[in-house]
């Protein structure tokens, strides 16, 4: 299976590397190279389990799309591994098999983990949360409850989404009727005090920003009216059955289950497949009964860290039998399906590239070449600081490894004026040239200059962007 595994792990890389040929990274993948270069508990943003990935990957690679596009294809990859083993505890080896299969079907463990950020870190996490939780529930092992509180605690360190995960392992041992003698042993007090004593470091951070990535978290999604909330419920649920839909309707399919069969699946009455139908579907619910009375509005895309329980509910039924031609269909599909992805990869990045690819992630590379190229006509000392609208690309791939004026344009330091910056701005952006201008007239050797990009792919332009660019020298 490790060397199954390692084949999806290159495919799918190789996929991403020639799939997103046309463009460069994700603006979201940018900004976690960017906090990794100045680690911290915490970023105004999110937590900091993310950038502190990338930090040790880039410690170990170069820092190219190549090696970005492995990390964030590893991270399904470990999520498979762990619900390989997951599957053991529940189903025979040809469903095992299955199972693994039928992931693989949704894209959550391929396209859209190629975009890697906080929610993509959570897939191995949430797995190996309710994996070694489910172990500790039924064995009372003081080894897998403190494996329980580190990665639960790994979890909320890297997105507050995760309290949905806790709560619903939570729902799971309190309805559970085995739950007396679970409580009475002590492995629940270990989960509790691990996770309490890892996630504590942060929790002082917190506290000392005033909580700011959650105020960041309601800016954004909260606010909303209970009727847009409610709206919203139902797109997160109708969405995140879609994203399953596939893998699903294929089980239902060959072994034609029926309705006794699927109620079982869904809700069954022995009490191990009880647990993990509890574990998945409050983990799942919770947070559309949650989000209209806070006014937040959820996304389906959020689920995909929720999904590794769902083979063991769709074939733990002992009436749910695959034929053995159907085996070879399910598993057949699994492995022809990435093979003809491949090979149509660069007629997608081609239809990428014509659709029109956002100037943020078409031209940060480029951009990047010219406001190096025009710092060292200025000084020879290191480019330490950007800001502006494409701070996050050019931060990420300039070779002095600036840090991002996060908070541009509102901030003056003698540290940074005496450093020195690089300002871009679209060149519609006519705030953000008036705040660079603003700056940039503080110091008399500053230049300005415009610049108009193309793109081109097989030899094909993209859509022209044009910028401008800030350089203010250091003052001293």
């Amino acid at each position: 299976m490790l060397v199954v595994l390692g084949a999806y792990l290159l495919t799918w890389t190789l996929y991403g590397v020639i799939a997103k040929g046309s463009q460069d990274l994700h603006t979201d993948m940018t900004e976690l190279i960017v906090w990794s270069r100045d680690l911290a508990l915490g970023y105004p943003k999110h937590p900091p389990f993310a950038a502190i990935v990338v930090r040790g990957w880039f410690a170990l690679f170069p820092v190219t799309d190549w090696s970005y596009y492995l990390l964030a294809i590893l991270t399904p990859t470990l999520a498979l591994w762990i619900a390989w083993q997951q599957f053991e505890d529940y189903l025979d080896p040809t469903k095992c098999l299955v199972a693994l299969c039928l992931l693989t079907f949704i894209p959550f463990f391929n396209f859209i983990a190629l975009k890697f950020n906080v929610n993509t870190v959570l897939m191995p996490l949430w797995a190996a949360t309710t994996f070694w939780f489910l172990r500790s529930y039924r064995t009372h092992s003081a080894t897998y409850a403190a494996l329980t509180g580190v990665s639960a605690a790994l979890c909320m360190t890297s997105k507050y989404w995760s309290i949905c995960l806790i709560a619903g392992v939570a729902v799971a041992a309190l309805s559970d009727s085995r739950r007396w003698a679970y409580f009475r042993s002590a492995a629940p007090w270990i989960t509790i005090l691990t996770g309490i004593a890892i996630l504590s470091p942060h929790i002082g951070w917190l506290e000392k920003h005033e909580f700011s990535p959650v105020e960041y978290a309601m800016l954004v999604h909260g606010g909303h009216s209970i009727i847009d909330a409610i709206l919203a419920d139902f797109r997160y649920l109708l969405d995140s059955m879609a994203y399953v839909a596939v893998p699903v309707a294929a089980v239902l399919l060959v072994s034609r289950a029926s309705p006794k069969t699927i109620v079982d699946m869904a809700w069954p009455k022995d009490p191990d497949r009880r647990l993990v139908a509890v574990a998945f579907w409050a983990t799942l619910l919770l947070p559309s009964l949650s989000a209209p009375a806070w006014g937040v509005e959820i996304h389906g895309l959020w689920s995909m860290s929720s999904w590794t329980l769902l083979p063991v509910m769709l074939l733990s039924p002992p009436e749910v039998q695959i034929p053995r031609p159907s085996v070879r269909w399910i598993v057949g599909s699994a492995v022809v399906l990435p093979l003809v992805i491949l090979i149509a990869a660069p007629a997608i990045a081609l239809v990428l590239h014509e659709r029109g690819i956002p100037p943020e992630l078409a031209h940060a590379r480029m951009l990047t070449e010219q406001v190096q190229n025009a710092w060292h006509d200025a000084t020879v000392r290191p480019l330490r600081y950007v800001g502006g609208d494409v701070a996050d690309g050019v931060a990420a791939y300039a070779q002095s490894r600036p840090q991002l004026l996060s908070d541009f344009p509102q901030w003056h330091t003698k540290r940074v004026m005496e450093s020195g910056m690089a300002l871009v701005c679209f060149a519609e952006d006519s705030d953000c040239i008036a705040a660079s201008k603003t700056i940039a007239s503080g110091n008399p050797n500053s230049r300005q200059i415009e610049t108009q990009l193309v793109r081109y792919y097989l030899g094909i332009p993209g859509q022209p962007q044009r910028y401008v660019i800030f350089i203010v020298p250091p003052a001293s």
